[in-house]
């Protein structure tokens, strides 16, 4: 599989605390140059990422991150503003608490009330994998199917551990065939891309595969 057909699944990524004005325009540009999928970027910089982008490339923003444990009231705000502010993807963690506490309405519910709010743009939902036993994860995919996310998320990349080629075959497995996957999370290299792929990954989220074309860049398309 050529490079470029890997990068336009993939959410190249910025999360970091620290990250600057200077370093998400650096994403920016790097994702409309390498033709990604969308910019994964902080709320705080949606607005003027959304109007740096003029739309050259999607604003996907991040929804109760990186814990998921803010009120439902609260995850509907962040993505109200952020849908508001020009975002096109909204990625939201769920209440894992809840989840272990078998609160599965409360979470369907949750999620439900995120993707009326965003109407016609993209739904991810974060379950962390790393996070939950088998049947949790099989349990998530039944509620993200039911409540009619367009997207299930293996990963915030904050915790314990990223994606992995079991996780993502058990989420295609169990999720419902209007459902898509997104793997997210220590994903380094082409060939472990394509093997998510294979798996049953839709959506990629990293920042290291364009930053390796940014190393190999000869010129050869871009």
């Amino acid at each position: 599989m050529e490079k470029k057909e890997v990068l336009k699944i993939v959410d190249h990524t910025l999360l970091s605390q620290t990250a600057t004005w200077e370093e998400i325009r650096q994403i920016l540009d790097d994702g409309i140059k390498f033709e990604a999928a969308s910019a994964c970027i902080p709320a705080a910089y949606v607005r003027q990422a959304a109007e740096y982008a003029a739309g050259r490339l999607p604003i996907c923003t991040v929804i109760g991150f990186p814990n998921g444990y803010s009120t439902t009231a609260v995850k509907v705000f962040e993505a109200r503003d952020a849908i508001a502010n020009g975002a096109d993807e909204i990625d939201m963690v769920i209440n894992i608490g809840y989840l272990k506490d078998r609160r599965y309405q409360e979470i369907e519910e949750e999620i439900r009330q995120i993707h009326e709010v965003c109407g016609q743009k993209i739904l991810k939902v974060i379950i962390e994998t790393c996070l939950l036993t088998e049947e949790e994860k099989i349990k998530m995919c039944e509620i993200v199917t039911n409540a009619g996310a367009e997207y299930i998320k293996t990963s915030t990349g904050f915790s314990t551990a990223g994606a992995t080629f079991a996780d993502v075959e058990l989420m295609r497995k169990y999720s419902g065939k209007n459902v898509k996957v997104k793997a997210a999370g220590g994903i380094s290299s082409f060939d472990d891309a394509e093997e998510f792929m294979r798996r049953g990954a839709d959506r990629l989220g990293t920042s290291r595969l364009v930053k390796i074309m940014k190393n190999t860049d000869s010129g050869s398309g871009y």
